[in-house]
């Protein structure tokens, strides 16, 4: 049973979520990727399974139409990332790393991203020097 601040999913935002779920595991595989290559050693850093965020859908502001918005939190409940999925089929994906950049010395990895729309999927560390 989901907690006093836990969205209960309804039927629309299951329908969403079903019609994304192939999209949203090829996006995490691809975040999982750019974790790979930035040199974390296998297993130091795994991205959130999509199907274990919480979803709800939101209105888009700027077409008005719903997207599917979900969040993954930590067992603090943190965020850790988010996931959106618009009705026009575009995306934007962003998992939180929050480490030292393991062969960077002085660059810290905040997160990775992903967007796109469709099966294209772009993804990309974002990296932010570190202050002495």
């Amino acid at each position: 049973m989901p907690s006093a601040g836990e969205r209960q999913p309804t039927d629309a935002v299951q329908a969403r979520l079903e019609a994304v779920t192939p999209l949203a595991l090829a996006i995490c595989t691809a975040l999982q990727e750019q974790v790979q290559r930035l040199g974390f050693p296998p297993g130091a850093v795994e991205i959130g399974d999509p199907l274990a965020a919480a979803y709800h859908l939101a209105p888009d502001p700027a077409s008005g139409e719903h997207s599917l918005l979900g969040e993954w939190r930590d067992p603090r409940g943190q965020k850790q990332g988010g996931l959106v999925f618009h009705a026009d089929g575009s995306f934007f994906v962003e998992y939180d790393i929050i480490r030292s950049h393991p062969r960077r010395p002085g660059w810290f990895v905040e997160a990775v991203n992903a967007w796109g729309r469709g099966d294209d999927i772009r993804a990309e560390p974002r990296l932010l020097p570190m202050v002495a």
